[in-house]
């Protein structure tokens, strides 16, 4: 009799994954970002353990949107106090810092427990060309 095999948090090796995000669009890049911290794409991928690779987005500021979401979608911030909501336009957060609008959809994306944290650690993002990983990347 044959049994499905448990990856173990030891026994994992990542690997650095970059994805150029020039004229992709925004949506496809994050879905194909969260697969990857996730490890969805490994043949041993287990829901419980950590195994997915570290990702990094270089040339988050050049992405591409469908349909008019820059102008109508909003984020919203809230401190806990009455009255504090903000409301953040999308063109404004890609335009000031799109290296927090990417990790804000990732983690929507991702579990929301403290594997999902976890995960959402190995994402990198970069509004240029250059990354300080280069070490860390093989070939």
């Amino acid at each position: 009799m044959k049994f499905t095999q448990m990856a173990k948090a030891n026994e994992i090796n990542r690997d650095w994954i970059v994805i150029d995000a020039t004229d992709k669009v925004f949506g496809r890049i994050i879905t194909e970002a969260a697969s990857i911290l996730r490890g969805k794409n490994k043949p041993y991928f287990t829901p419980h353990v950590d195994c997915g690779d570290n990702v990094i987005i270089i040339n988050a500021s050049k992405a591409k949107f469908s349909g008019n979401k820059l102008e109508v979608k909003n984020y919203y911030t809230h401190s806990g106090y009455f009255g504090s909501t903000k409301t953040h336009k999308m063109s404004e957060m890609f335009e000031k810092n799109p290296e927090k609008l990417y990790k804000l959809a990732t983690r929507g994306m991702l579990p929301k427990t403290t594997l999902g944290k976890a995960m959402l650690k190995k994402l990198k993002v970069y509004a240029g060309a250059e990354h300080p990983h280069t070490a860390q990347i093989k070939g």
